[in-house]
């Protein structure tokens, strides 16, 4: 299913393309330039700040709640912390349930998700429940997931996102110590586990589903799905003899990311800041891997300083020459 040339942005490049093919007229031409670069309108100002000053202030709120309680601690009774708390969460979930799918709503509902935290840290430490720290992730993840389901706001599912992975990460800090190559199998099952979440938004977001339009979600999660990877692919390199099947395996889950990387962008007619963050993967890989090389090799310091300066500029500016190539090779080309 390849996207629709009407769906595409409307770029200088794409229209300077499209001028060269004598698809637009000269007249036409400008005219597309100049919608394409004027300056947003008054209203769509108004909703961007709106929209800001919004979420901010729902942070702003969020963390005087975790401050409030961290210094009122000492004086609050018990069943102070808890009513307070509850009383916050319920007055945000009725906001959100009156406000229904505007901005207002989804931010009040997104703040009594995060509530729910806070709510089950007070409750631990005022009964001492003696649950280890990732229980408290878990179960704030799974207790959120109905609005995260229902809510059709993809911040929410970051935040789901978030919790699932802090939670498998004490999870494999406190009971997995009897495990060898604990990172590497830590990296692994993060990088499957994010990127299985960024495949299914892309899927769903090619299937036209409307909420999932926007991109820069897909993008957050590319960097959680290739970060672990790399670093254990880095791992492998500069390892001499204990390489292990885990960083192997993560090498492997990375080129095959950046390959997913460049076909998504391809299919997308312009994804360029996944192809950089594919490209500065790449350039890590190849910079990681010549290092070492000269490193083992016994060369000294300057001939390794001679060698790798070069080699950095030299794979900047290919880097650079490739993704304004990309650039251009998809503005016209696929579309026509």
């Amino acid at each position: 299913m390849t996207k629709d040339f009407l769906d595409l942005e409307a770029t200088p490049e794409r229209l300077h393309a499209l001028a060269d093919a004598r698809i637009l007229s000269p007249d036409a031409y400008g005219r597309a330039l100049n919608l394409a670069v004027a300056s947003p309108s008054r209203s769509a100002w108004h909703a961007f700040v709106a929209m800001t000053l919004m979420a901010l202030g729902s942070l702003l709120v969020l963390a005087g709640v975790v401050y409030f309680f961290a210094y009122n601690w000492a004086e609050l009774g018990r069943f102070a912390k808890l009513g307070l708390i509850a009383l916050a969460i319920t007055g945000t979930a009725v906001g959100a349930w009156r406000l229904g799918d505007r901005p207002a709503g989804q931010f009040a509902l997104l703040a009594s998700a995060v509530l729910v935290g806070p709510l089950l840290a007070v409750y631990g430490q005022t009964y001492q429940t003696g649950a280890d720290p990732y229980e408290l992730f878990i179960g704030w993840g799974a207790l959120i997931l109905p609005w995260v389901a229902l809510a059709r706001f993809t911040p929410l599912w970051l935040l789901q996102l978030v919790l699932v992975n802090t939670g498998v990460i004490l999870f494999w800090g406190q009971r997995m110590d009897g495990l060898g190559s604990r990172e590497g199998l830590l990296a692994l099952l993060l990088g499957a586990l994010n990127g299985f979440a960024w495949a299914t938004y892309e899927h769903f977001a090619n299937l036209k589903v409307p909420w999932l339009q926007g991109r820069w979600l897909p993008r957050v999660l590319s960097l959680m799905t290739v970060t672990p990877l790399l670093g254990m692919a880095l791992l492998f390199i500069l390892s001499d003899s204990d390489r292990s099947i885990e960083s192997g395996l993560s090498l492997l889950l990375l080129l095959a990311a950046l390959g997913g990387i460049y076909a998504l962008h391809r299919h997308l007619h312009g994804e360029l800041f996944l192809l950089t963050v594919g490209a500065l993967c790449a350039m890590t890989l190849v910079t990681t891997a010549v290092g070492y090389f000269l490193i083992k090799a016994s060369m000294p310091e300057e001939i390794v300083l001679l060698v790798m300066t070069p080699l950095v500029i030299g794979e900047m500016a290919l880097s650079v020459t490739w993704l304004r190539h990309e650039s251009h090779a998809t503005g016209v080309t696929e579309e026509t």
